[in-house]
């Protein structure tokens, strides 16, 4: 069952002429539904508003805070609310016209499915190479554009290991395919800055508010680079599906994972 535009329907059929599969001109927000509460609903939320604003999207003026909640939820009435489920918002311009819509009104479409939560005890990773990230604001942004993490996952999958990490044309890591990065460098958390191209992920921010209110832990924002990648004694990831997956492996170099988990615990606890 997917909403389209506010209503269920069974089989959502986008036009030809829809801007997102022509010039990649939409956004998009994944959120992890436990029991029916949304995950960091308001975070959601305000990003997708940031985001349409800056990209110049026409926001209606009923597209609350509550309406978005509800049009969630929605999606998954007729999956199975009592499990944990993935919930996909698409948004993107209506208007006909070429590069130049010819309106900035939106529509949306909302697909759920029940997601399991699975945590790997073996997790390698590795650099893709071939395209860089662009160390610009536009990247930071979660946009229906993302051919690179589309192709840093195919040759993660075609190298047999779990992730491929995308790097800029600095050539300092940025973030994972699916997820931002994270290592730990004699005990100090390091993740790279939005400067450098990451996404503004919402479990990225949620984390980062986290470590730097706990005493115990230590947290910079700063650009990491391969030898860090090798140095560093612990690597993990973190999205709002997998909240934090600690990394084990990139190349020859094995990584330990007992602070990584100790945050996790201590993180999951609040949340």
């Amino acid at each position: 069952m997917v909403n389209l535009n506010g209503e269920l329907v069974t089989d959502a059929a986008l036009r030809i002429e829809n801007r997102a599969f022509k010039y990649g001109d939409g956004i998009y927000d994944t959120v992890k539904v436990i029991a029916g509460e949304v995950q960091f609903l308001e975070a959601h939320y305000f990003r997708l508003m940031a985001t349409m604003r800056i990209l110049r999207m026409e926001i209606p003026m009923h597209f609350t805070l509550e309406f978005y909640e509800q049009e969630l939820l929605k999606s998954i009435a007729k999956v199975n609310i009592s499990k944990t489920n993935r919930v996909r918002a698409s948004i993107y311009r209506t208007g006909e016209g070429l590069y130049t819509p010819k309106s900035n009104v939106i529509s949306y479409v909302i697909e759920s499915s029940v997601y399991t939560d699975v945590s790997l005890k073996t997790y390698e990773i590795d650099i893709f190479k071939d395209f860089y990230i662009s160390s610009t604001f536009l990247s930071t942004l979660k946009t229906t554009n993302r051919i690179h993490n589309v192709l840093a996952s195919i040759y993660a999958d075609e190298n047999k290991i779990q992730n491929g990490v995308l790097i800029n044309e600095k050539k300092q890591l940025v973030e994972a395919a699916n997820a931002n990065l994270f290592i730990i460098k004699d005990a100090v958390v390091i993740t790279p800055p939005l400067s450098e191209g990451c996404l503004n992920g919402i479990m990225r921010r949620k984390l980062i508010e986290f470590l730097q209110k706990t005493p115990e832990f230590e947290l910079i924002e700063a650009p990491i680079l391969l030898t860090d990648l090798l140095q560093c004694q612990e690597v993990f990831i973190t999205n709002s599906l997998i909240g934090i997956q600690s990394v084990t492996k990139f190349k020859k170099k094995d990584y330990k994972t007992e602070l990584t988990q100790s945050i996790k615990a201590t993180f999951e606890a609040l949340i």
